[in-house]
C-alpha cells in the first residue's frame, strides 16, 4: 500500500506558523529548523502507518475517526482523521493547551490542496 499524502488543514498550517514563530521570538533558530524537521518526518510516517496514532480524543470530543500523535521530541501534539484517500491533519497543538476547547469539527472547505 502507497502513503497517503498528508494535508494540513489551514488551522493546523497556522499553528505550525505560529510554534516557529515562538522558537524564532524567543532565538531559537535551531529548536525551529528542528521543528520543522520533526513535523515533516512525522507527516511521513503519518501517511505510511495513519493507525498510529491514538484514538483518546476521538471518544473524548465524540469525533469518529479522530487521531492524535505526540511529536517526537517536541510538546506539540498532531490531531487528524484517516480519509479514503490522504490524511486530514486538523490541527498542531501545544500538548499543554486546552485541546479540547482548540479540537472541532472544521469546516470541510477549508481542506488545503497538497
Amino acid at each position: 500500500m502507497s502513503p497517503k499524502p498528508v494535508i494540513p488543514r489551514t488551522l493546523a498550517s497556522r499553528d505550525v506558523e505560529d510554534a516557529i514563530g515562538f522558537y524564532l521570538k524567543e532565538d531559537a533558530q535551531q529548536a525551529a529548523l528542528a521543528f520543522v524537521d520533526a513535523l515533516e518526518d512525522a507527516y511521513v510516517i503519518l501517511g505510511q502507518h495513519p493507525a498510529i496514532g491514538t484514538s483518546r480524543y476521538a471518544t473524548e470530543l465524540q469525533i469518529p475517526g479522530l487521531r492524535s500523535w505526540a511529536l517526537p521530541r517536541f510538546p506539540y501534539v498532531i490531531f487528524y482523521i484517516e480519509r479514503e484517500d490522504h490524511i486530514d491533519v486538523w490541527r498542531v497543538l501545544h500538548g499543554r493547551r486546552d485541546i479540547p476547547a482548540l479540537v472541532e469539527d472544521p469546516d470541510p472547505g477549508d481542506l488545503r490542496t497538497p
